[in-house]
């Protein structure tokens, strides 16, 4: 072969990468604008109007559902005008108080009332409201009639007035199966645990309305453990923003909560439900009907990654300062009661010493070469507060370092650096950098770090679990090219393992050591782990596979979901308290 063909086919293999990246740099830029964008068609479905309250600009109509029992739908009079959102305190003031209405008129259990999706926050949650003639407690059980969808039974949280057992009942349904024909038995339960009352309905759902499939491929691992109970709930995957996806233990979808947009993050308990992420710039207190019962707007923050609870029951978030050029560096504060957001952390003037004089925005070259002329120099994605001493822990994935800030109450103070202590060797910082303790490899790409509780350790000591993404890139910074050990991957799409991984923290004696470890499915980016129940729950989202390991790391079962490139992260919650009580039985 002669030279000039030789360097024409060069030249055609170099235009063909140079064309690959641009494609799927376009690709991933149009998921991230995708991703932040708040959603412009609601999607609403009604059938046959029943009455208008113009006091409340409100409609009720029947749900267009199939069901042997009568199913109502409560829509706002402008759902379909420019602008409207269901996360708006108006609105879902006049959604509430339009139910009080229908559920004061009372219904029994062989005729409930029914309101399908009452708040417009989950598009398959169905409302009941009835009264039983002697106390009880309501189990119900929802079967299809596909073979491949197990049956599924809970003890709703039911009581109105707060007991365990109580005549009037009201909760909202999770379970209902999109694009089947669920037949669902409702059992009153006496408090010694007898059926006092059985009923039985049959609704058929419509399909979801992201269009995500109600059922997702499962394989068995080699543990035999047993899973705990409860629901899965997929925050973020790709090209379904604007949605949280519930599973059960067979891969089931049970729920679809919708968003404004963007996707969950974290869900944050307390006694008036759970706080979360609804859009880019929302954050929503969440009541187990669906009410999104207060709606804070963050103004110029723009959320990312992660919501965590702070000081004094205020909500501490990971946002971009939308009025300046970095991102992905500020943490902020949320306070519940009065509404009111301040600045935490602004990373790029704290870590000034850094950011600026050895940082550059991210090249068309460099690893994370889809987020080129960003100037995302530290990225931020998870944070944890430490009641302790006052401070946060928040992890650094482009630095592959968990850094402590101490006294954030009152004069932020840089106190720890978590990681690789050669990448920090020639900075201002080296001299904050903790020792490893024994012989084992850093973190690298680390996401959701978590502090875990050890009441047996220590003053000064913690303990430390993470999702370890065994994964190696520095796109913003020059002239620094680490040792890595061979087990360490530099490649977004392979690599042997990424790790669920516990670190011993010292802060007396400034060291770390490798506590615990255990292989999932790698991940370059994204992905998150968690303990429940004695198990561990991963999510390997690059991979787009969650599973369930027993307490020695070996798999129970996985679930496989599809998505375009990668799903943020997947957490598992029993909801008892919240959608679902124990049976005193």
């Amino acid at each position: 072969m002669n030279k000039r063909k030789i360097l024409k086919r060069l030249i055609i293999a170099a235009v063909c990468v140079v064309c690959a990246v641009v494609v799927f740099e376009i690709v991933v830029r149009v998921m991230m604008d995708s991703e932040m964008r708040s959603r412009d068609d609601w999607n609403v479905q009604v059938g046959e109007h029943q009455y208008t309250s113009e006091e409340r600009a409100v409609s009720v109509y029947d749900a267009s559902v199939k069901s042997t029992i009568s199913v109502s739908r409560i829509v706002p009079d402008e759902y379909e005008e420019d602008g409207f959102t269901y996360y708006d305190e108006g609105v879902q003031q006049r959604l509430g108080q339009q139910l009080m209405e229908m559920v004061g008129q009372g219904a029994s259990m062989d005729a409930p009332l029914a309101v399908l999706d009452p708040f417009g926050t989950g598009s398959n949650g169905l409302l009941l409201s009835f009264q039983t003639e002697r106390r009880s407690q309501i189990r119900y059980t929802v079967h299809t009639t596909s073979v491949d969808l197990p049956d599924y039974t809970a003890v709703a949280q039911s009581s109105a007035d707060g007991n365990s057992f109580s005549r009037n009942h009201c909760f909202l349904l999770i379970g209902l199966v999109p694009g089947e024909t669920n037949e669902v038995t409702l059992e009153a339960l006496g408090e010694r645990g007898r059926v006092q009352q059985t009923v039985t309905f049959t609704i058929e759902m419509p399909e979801a309305i992201s269009g995500y499939a109600n059922h997702l491929d499962t394989t068995d691992g080699d543990s035999t453990a047993a899973l705990t109970d409860g629901l899965y709930y997929a925050m973020g995957l790709g090209d379904y923003y604007g949605y949280t996806f519930f599973f059960d233990n067979d891969g089931v979808l049970r729920y679809e909560m919708v968003l404004e947009g963007f996707h969950s993050d974290r869900f944050l308990y307390t006694d008036g439900g759970l706080y979360t992420c609804v859009s880019s710039r929302k954050i929503a207190l969440m009541s187990p009907l669906g009410q999104a019962v207060r709606v804070y707007d963050l103004g110029q923050y723009e959320l990312h990654h992660d919501i965590n609870w702070g000081p004094d029951g205020t909500i501490l978030a990971l946002v971009n300062d939308t009025e300046q050029d970095t991102v992905m560096d500020v943490v902020v504060s949320l306070n519940p009661e009065t509404g009111e957001v301040s600045e935490v952390v602004d990373f790029s003037e704290l870590m000034d010493g850094y950011y600026g004089e050895m940082t550059h925005p991210v090249p068309i070259t460099g690893g994370s070469f889809w987020q080129a002329g960003e100037d995302d120099w530290l990225h931020l994605n998870s944070v944890q507060y430490m009641e302790k001493d006052d401070s946060i822990l928040v992890s650094s994935r482009e630095t592959s370092t968990i850094i402590k800030v101490s006294d954030i109450q009152g004069t932020p103070t840089l106190s720890a650096f978590i990681g690789d202590p050669a990448f920090w060797a020639d900075t201002p910082y080296a001299d904050l950098c903790y020792a490893m303790d024994g012989d084992f490899v850093a973190q690298y790409g680390q996401h959701d770090v978590e502090l875990v509780a050890d009441d047996s350790l220590e003053d000064g000591q913690y303990l430390l679990r993470m999702y370890d993404n065994n994964y190696w890139s520095l796109s913003t910074r020059d002239g620094y090219d680490p040792e890595l050990a061979d087990s360490v991957s530099t490649s977004l799409t392979s690599g042997d393992a990424s790790y669920i991984t516990f670190y011993l923290v010292d802060d007396n004696t400034k060291t770390f050591s490798l506590v615990e470890q255990h292989a999932v499915p790698y991940s370059a980016i994204v992905s998150n782990a968690q303990e429940i129940g004695g198990n561990f729950v991963a999510n390997s989202g690059v991979a787009h596979q969650f599973g369930e390991y027993d307490s020695e790391g070996t798999l129970i079962r996985s679930f496989d979901y599809d998505c375009m490139m990668n799903g943020y992260r997947v957490m598992k919650g029993d909801f008892v308290g919240y959608w679902f009580q124990e049976t005193d039985a």
